[in-house]
């Protein structure tokens, strides 16, 4: 985040009154009406004085640029003063030196000028100039201001050597330029007239030029042409070079009786420096000589360094790596980047992320590499705002020499990438391995940073600050996107750094909402450091959440304690409550150290007032007797019999009572707007928080209250068969699954199958003598399915099969997983996946239709296609995609009605998700991605309609997660709990909720947000997926007409189409009648896209997909309590029912489950390890 201020226009001016009395009053002014709301004002610091002016002058980009086009001005104004002295001062020269005048005027006797005559130098025409009073105190006052502010500079920006800023070019021509004119000040009058060369301030001026053209285009965020920057600096040299050369040659030639004015002067140092010479002006004395030989020797210097510079950009050239000084890395901060190929994308992506941050402006990045930049990233690191802070060295991490040259024991971090465009993954993973290590044995004080795609080589570097795996977050977060739309576009905008200048850009309202609400990221704070929560202390979790959203605007959203072995939590519930020692991490739009919050008057309407009046009675939880749940989501129970040993929350004042009396009756219930019951302080210690469906509907019976306090447990037993050959509940429980990869750093609470199935039975569609369907139609699920299709197994489908086999999930909403493979799984993964219920596999090609159909994407609801690993085109890597890009096209054109998630390895070839070529606004949404990506964003495919939506995703956005771990390292344990790939005792976890027609009266997301935190869940809520009509702008009927000339050509489309697939079904024994060609006409003109953290008086829409983060119930904690121990890798064998099934002895066999020695254990040993364990999770 940067640290400049918001415009005015952004939060709007307050009235006169509240602006006047800020004025006098300041921070002590209170308001009278009672307000609780503040006006947050971001991007704000409070600084000592030191830190205030180094703001002011070095760091702060636009103020540091306002005082560098200062200082230009003044050097420019002292030039021009020098040449309106000599115009105005060469008329009484000449007329002296004639003797048509009194020589009086100029001091000089009849002896010194017979003697000047004689020599042939009047040396005091050159010593001595005439200066008009006004010019002369014009120049003293320009010295003084340029003196102090070359003192101060040196005081802000001194690192320990003074000597090499007093030494340096610029501040021996100050002094040049500035101390003789303050000294004259208390000299002579005579003294005043001495001659001291300001013009000489061209050469500051000019490097002052340099420094703006550097500022202007970080400011603006744009990024110049290296070759239009060595041409400016060349013309600039040239330019001083002869401006310099004139005076200083018509200065001297006062001396000679051979005089020249400024336009002589020029024109003889142009023809000079062009080597032509005419000869027919040409200095007559040796000091114009000698200064011209001067002049002529630095040119020969200067002008042939700038020309090489602008042939080196313009030409291709290699450059090797050079070192990082000893001396630069004792006074700066750098990290090192080591990779095995610099991508310019990759390298740019982390360039970008990295500066991002305030706080790293001021770090060196040093990329250290066998190979050699490509050649875009060569001119791209030639522009002034990344060639004065990234150095490139060529070499290897796994020589010492190499990363002695990288300063690597004084580097603040080393990221370690891994290599995308390598084949072959598993090898990419050693390669990166062996650099760890390498970094590790040479400077084993550096916190490491680094990224694998295999969850299974983890353990290698478990001495690493944070370890980033691809494989782990890449499925987990297609999972959750089958579970929760737009999951993956939620996380992605969190982990990036943006302000929210997106949405300027966009010209429909929900671009701007959009773009506007992507700006919040996840921050950190100390309770008692905060000013949004310090008030919050001693108070339960859900209060301090909901108040602090609707004061500040800010999302509370996990707390970590103060402990020696405390967990960070996400959502720990009501029952924690905020200790002044607790960090709390927090959704804003900045930080809240960089915010500034005043109270400001907001006068309710009519109906916000008789909002906030309802809102404000709290309503009696009806409870059962001999419990202490607390159900406060159904307010206007009808005949609730209220004992005192059952109720838990009861109602604090008498408008409470009395809205329990006047409880309106069965008939007239729907007429009269219903309560929303108060967010509670603090809450009962036997408080019962039970894993029941969200209910926001405004209607509540007592039937409905006792459903959801007897509501059955996700391992009920009575509960009916999934598939026809479940028999009931009872064959599924809860525990962590016997075969535990090196995935994740805890173990997870899964469903499980009591009885694991013959591997025989695993494959779909194949018959057995376990299981007689050949379809998937005769599985009979009672959900439809989700298909996985990936061109091999991996240990990362593993974490793509937990969150949809989470224990959070109730037994009812499990759904099929059947993962679609070019080759057969490997014996391991078979014995991975049995212990799960409703997991198949089948094999087939993504590129053929019969394989879809035999897979049942018929009876699928979800379908997520994860791009091949091995590259398609070894010419572009931006051709890696195709494949996958034309198979799901296919699908889209097969299946309209599927909802399919795809994961790319170019964030770039986003475009061509659901490609419509005669689709105007997707064109219009082109044009804006231009536009974004021109103001400078990191994101400008943000607004493409497959991204918003959540349907396309890229591995490429989670190097973001890797990067932002350098400044927020709490970042990875949130997004990981966020996605399941840890559970920790007491966290909650992520889920979401529909609103319809029902929810509607809420109005507000405020009123949502109170809801959710006073309902018996004590859910929070973090964001709004939310889906509505697109606006085309332009003639109504020229759109009318366009979809009229679309819907006739689809509709012909739409008949071949059906042919074919119905064709292809009755080929294959499948029924047609299955098959939907659902038109996706309607579909075309809908927009989807994630709300991160609403304002609170965002209005809510029917169809609106609420993302929450619920607390774990009592019931999940319990299961923590009492689940097995951890059980060594020695321990854990594998067995199989099918006799026919051998087992295998390889080494991947082993390090996913098996012993040193191979055997296993026999099946009545195993199903007794499962009786005891079942025994211990019903105790």
């Amino acid at each position: 985040m940067s640290d400049e201020y918001l415009d005015e226009t952004t939060l709007g001016p307050l009235p006169p009154r509240f602006r006047l009395r800020d004025l006098i009053l300041g921070d002590y002014a209170t308001s009278s009406d009672g307000d609780s709301r503040f006006q947050v004002e971001f991007f704000t610091n409070e600084r000592s004085l030191k830190e205030r002016l180094q703001l002011y002058f070095i760091k702060n980009r636009r103020s540091s640029l306002r005082i560098r086009l200062f200082n230009f001005f003044l050097k420019f104004l002292t030039c021009l003063l020098y040449v309106a002295r000599v115009e105005m001062d060469s008329d009484i020269d000449t007329k002296c030196f004639d003797n048509k005048c009194c020589w009086k005027q100029c001091n000089f006797t009849d002896e010194s000028v017979h003697d000047e005559q004689l020599h042939g130098i009047h040396w005091d025409l050159i010593l001595w100039v005439e200066r008009t009073p006004a010019i002369y105190y014009m120049h003293v006052v320009i010295a003084f201001i340029s003196f102090l502010q070359t003192i101060l500079m040196i005081l802000l920006s001194y690192k320990g050597n003074i000597l090499q800023q007093l030494l340096s070019r610029a501040f021996i021509l100050e002094i040049i330029t500035t101390v003789p004119f303050i000294c004259t000040l208390a000299s002579p009058r005579w003294l005043q007239s001495l001659f001291i060369p300001v013009f000489l301030n061209m050469w500051l001026a000019k490097s002052i030029l340099e420094k703006i053209l550097n500022d202007v285009h970080r400011v603006i965020n744009r990024t110049q042409s290296p070759l239009s920057h060595q041409l400016t600096v060349l013309i600039s040299t040239i330019v001083t070079l002869i401006f310099v050369s004139a005076c200083g040659i018509q200065h001297l030639q006062r001396g000679s009786g051979k005089r020249l004015n400024l336009f002589e002067s020029l024109w003889f140092v142009v023809v000079t420096f062009s080597t032509v010479g005419y000869g027919d002006i040409s200095p007559d004395i040796w000091p114009s000589r000698l200064f011209m030989m001067i002049m002529i020797c630095l040119s020969l210097t200067m002008l042939p360094m700038q020309l090489e510079k602008l042939a080196f950009t313009w030409q291709e050239r290699k450059k090797k790596g050079s070192s990082y000084s000893k001396h630069r890395a004792r006074t700066e901060k750098h990290v090192v980047v080591c990779a095995t190929h610099l991508q310019t994308d990759a390298i740019m992506d982390f360039l970008n992320e990295f500066y991002a941050h305030s706080t790293l402006e001021g770090y060196y990045v040093v990329l250290l590499s066998p190979s050699e930049m490509e050649e875009s990233l060569k001119i791209i690191l030639q522009i002034p705002i990344w060639s004065q802070r990234v150095i490139y060295i060529k070499g290897s991490a796994l020589k010492d020499s190499d990363l002695q040259r990288c300063r690597m024991q004084n580097a603040e971090g080393c990221f370690i990438l891994a290599a995308r465009s390598h084949t072959d993954r598993t090898a990419a993973d050693e390669h990166t391995i062996l650099r760890s290590w390498a970094v590790r044995d040479h400077s084993p004080s550096v916190r490491q940073y680094v990224q694998l795609f295999r969850p299974d080589n983890k353990f290698h570097v478990s001495f690493a600050k944070h370890v980033v795996c691809e494989d782990e977050f890449k499925y987990a977060l297609l999972a959750y996107n089958c579970l929760c739309p737009g999951v993956s576009s939620l996380v992605t905008l969190l982990l990036h750094t943006s302000r929210g200048d997106e949405g300027r850009c966009g010209n429909d309202n929900w671009q701007k909402l959009y773009g506007k609400c992507s700006g919040n990221e996840i921050y950190e704070i100390k309770q008692c450091d905060s000013t949004f929560f310090k008030e919050f202390r001693d108070t339960s979790f859900s209060y301090a959440s909901f108040n602090a959203h609707k004061k500040y605007g800010v999302c509370l959203i996990g707390v970590q304690s103060s402990g020696v072995n405390s967990k960070l939590l996400l959502n720990p519930g009501p029952k924690y409550l905020l200790q002044e020692s607790d960090t709390l991490f927090y959704l804003s739009i900045t930080k809240e150290e960089h915010s500034k919050s005043r109270q400001k008057k907001q006068e309710p309407t009519a109906e916000e007032g008789i909002a906030s009046v309802v809102a404000g009675v709290g309503m009696v939880a009806s409870g059962v007797a001999g419990t202490a749940t607390v159900n406060l989501s159904k307010e206007n129970a009808v005949n609730i019999e209220m004992s005192s040993s059952a109720v838990t929350a009861s109602a604090s004042t008498s408008s409470d009572m009395k809205s329990l009396l006047l409880s309106p009756s069965s008939d007239n219930m729907g007429m009269r707007r219903p309560s929303i019951g108060p967010v509670e302080e603090k809450v009962d210690d036997a408080l019962k928080i039970e894993l029941t469906p969200l209910d926001l509907s405004r209607r509540s019976t007592v039937k409905r209250v006792a459903e959801i306090v007897d509501s059955p447990s996700p391992t009920d037993e009575h509960l009916g068969p999934l598939w026809s050959s479940h028999n009931s509940g009872s064959d599924i429980y809860i525990d962590v699954p016997p075969v535990a990869p090196y995935i994740g750093r805890g173990h997870h609470l899964c469903h499980l199958l009591r009885n694991p199935r013959p591997i025989c039975c695993l494959q779909l569609a194949k018959a057995c003598k376990h299981c007689r369907y050949q379809h998937a139609k005769e599985y009979n699920w009672r959900n439809r399915a989700i298909i996985i299709a990936s061109d091999h197994t991996s240990n990362g489908i593993y974490n793509f099969v937990l969150p949809l086999r989470s224990h959070c999930l109730k037994q009812s909403h499990l759904r099929p997983i059947v993962l679609f493979l070019e080759n057969e799984p490997e014996r391991h993964f078979k014995e991975t996946i049995r212990n799960f219920p409703m997991v198949y596999w089948i094999t087939g090609s993504i590129d053929r239709l019969d394989d879809w159909l035999k897979a049942g994407i018929n009876y699928a609801d979800n379908i997520v296609v994860v791009n091949k690993e091995t590259s398609n085109s070894a010419e572009d890597e931006y051709l890696s995609d195709c494949n996958t890009i034309v198979a799901v096209q296919t699908l889209f054109r097969l299946f309209p009605g599927a909802k399919i998630i795809t994961e790319l390895s170019q964030s770039s070839n986003m475009r061509f998700m659901q490609f419509r070529a005669d689709d105007d606004y997707a064109l219009q949404l082109s044009r804006l991605e231009k536009e974004v990506k021109r103001q400078g964003s990191h994101m400008s495919y943000m607004f493409r309609l497959p991204f918003s939506a959540g349907n396309v995703f890229s591995a490429s956005m989670l190097d973001t997660l890797l990067y932002q771990a350098f400044v927020k390292e709490y970042l990875t344990t949130i997004v990981r709990l966020m996605c399941g790939i840890d559970q920790e005792k007491g966290s909650g976890f992520l889920t979401s909720i529909e609103l319809g027609e029902d929810e509607q009266w809420l109005n507000t997301y405020g009123r949502l947000y109170q809801k959710l935190c006073s309902s018996s869940n004590f859910a929070i809520p973090i964001g709004i997926y939310r889906t509505q009509k697109s606006t085309l702008s332009g003639s109504s009927v020229q759109i009318e007409r366009d979809a009229e000339m679309q819907s006739l050509a689809s509709s012909t489309d739409k008949e071949e189409i059906v042919q074919l697939v119905k064709g292809c079904m009755q080929s294959l024994n499948l029924s047609p009648h299955d098959y939907n060609s659902e038109s996706v006409l309607g579909k075309q003109r809908e927009v989807s896209y994630v709300i991160i953290n609403p304002a609170y008086d965002l209005p809510i829409e029917k169809g609106d997909i609420i993302y929450v983060l619920r607390p774990a119930s009592k019931r999940q904690t319990a299961r923590y309590d009492a689940r097995a121990p951890v059980r060594s890798q020695s321990d854990i064998k594998i067995t199989t029912d099918s006799p026919d099934e051998g087992h295998d002895t390889d080494s991947k066999f082993f390090l996913l489950g098996t012993n040193n020695n191979g055997n296993h254990s026999n099946k009545s040993h195993h199903y007794e390890r499962q009786s005891k364990r079942r025994q211990t999770t019903k105790t």
